[in-house]
């Protein structure tokens, strides 16, 4: 091999170079700062999401708001002079409708007492098979229509509210749930009547809830809802993942 070619030769040979350290470093620091923006940008919109709407504002408070059981056990809740109305089919167990309740229901308690909507609620009991009882959500529809039964609208309001709290609704699956005597306590405290009271820890309205919530389970696949909660406004079904779909009712 001549000269020439011997150090063509040497040179046709990669030689790594050491890289630099301060751009390796740099390059480190903003795929940090892009993975924790998006980290941070998740954890804000997955809270924004989930925080209440109308915030501080609480149940229905208006007097006048009615509530009311129908032949068919749908609880209506409204003024008399409310041109919409909203249906809410919901589980005492169902864990997406306590976040339906958490996120909306003072919003929806504030368009009740303007006279906006009236909200038809079908308490259904499908999830029974996991509550450890096997009965909680027909209970708790039963307790709802005592309570809804005597008229009157704030009282059923708070306890529907009460139902879904954090501090109260059962765990799926979970190792306990609320005996009746529970029941009738929250609605004792939410204002609910004497009469309403001895419904709830006599257990009278519990077979008619466990037919009404059958028939809600039929009028919830005649609507096309797949699953609770669904919500209709004016028999439409809405998409409640639109956190503006209680603002647009108007």
């Amino acid at each position: 091999m001549n000269a020439v070619n011997a150090k063509n030769s040497g040179s046709s040979k990669y030689t790594p170079q050491k890289s630099s350290s301060a751009s390796t470093y740099v390059l480190g620091g903003l795929a940090l700062l892009v993975i924790a923006a998006v980290v941070i940008g998740g954890v804000l919109w997955q809270n924004s999401r989930t925080a209440p709407r109308a915030d501080g504002y609480g149940a229905v408070q208006n007097p006048d708001v009615v509530a009311a059981v129908d032949a068919d056990g749908v609880i209506s809740l409204g003024l008399p002079s409310a041109t919409k109305t909203v249906d809410i089919f919901e589980d005492a167990m169902c864990p997406y409708c306590a976040e339906l309740e958490q996120v909306h229901g003072q919003e929806l308690a504030q368009k009740i007492d303007e006279g906006a909507i009236t909200v038809r609620y079908h308490m259904l009991d499908f999830l029974n098979r996991l509550s450890p009882s096997g009965t909680y959500s027909t209970r708790a529809v039963a307790a709802s229509q005592c309570v809804a039964a005597t008229g009157d609208g704030p009282a059923f309001s708070e306890f529907h509210a009460a139902l879904f709290s954090a501090d109260f609704k059962p765990e799926e699956n979970g190792s306990t749930d609320r005996t009746d005597a529970e029941l009738a306590d929250r609605a004792r405290e939410a204002g609910a009547s004497g009469e309403a009271i001895s419904c709830i820890t006599d257990g009278s309205r519990v077979d008619a809830a466990a037919q009404s919530a059958a028939t809600g389970s039929q009028a919830l696949a005649a609507a096309g809802g797949r699953g609770t909660p669904t919500v209709l406004v004016d028999g439409a079904v809405v998409d409640t993942q639109n956190q503006d779909w209680v603002a647009n009712l108007g």
